[in-house]
């Protein structure tokens, strides 16, 4: 099965894999705002000071550094990755992936308890 999905601005782009992440609004806000100033700014580093800088303004929080507790979040949940103090998105968050191949795994011949069956 094929599903082709019309992903238009950063926040649709980063709620389709929601599920896999399980970000509050906020933290999808943020993260949104974050990608967005980096391709502006193209430092390499998402949670750069400029990136940060430009995030927060965005957002219209007066204190840039409020968004730390936000990133360290998004790192814990695994939606950006730290490597070397560098923080970089998760591959399925990064707009340049355009190919991904998902496998669910449905517990075999488990019982399958949906009463939509019967």
């Amino acid at each position: 099965m094929k599903i082709t999905i019309n992903a238009d601005t950063t926040t649709k782009q980063i709620s389709i894999w929601n599920g896999i992440f399980d970000l509050t609004k906020k933290e999808i806000q943020v993260i949104s705002n974050l990608i967005d100033a980096e391709a502006v700014t193209r430092t390499g580093n998402i949670a750069d000071v400029k990136n940060k800088r430009a995030a927060a303004r965005n957002m219209g929080i007066s204190d840039y550094n409020t968004l730390n507790n936000y990133i360290k979040r998004l790192k814990d949940k695994k939606a950006l990755i730290v490597k070397n103090n560098n923080y970089t998105l998760h591959p399925l968050l990064n707009a340049d992936t355009t190919y991904v191949e998902i496998l669910i795994k449905n517990g075999g011949d488990k019982t399958n308890n949906n009463p939509m069956d019967e």
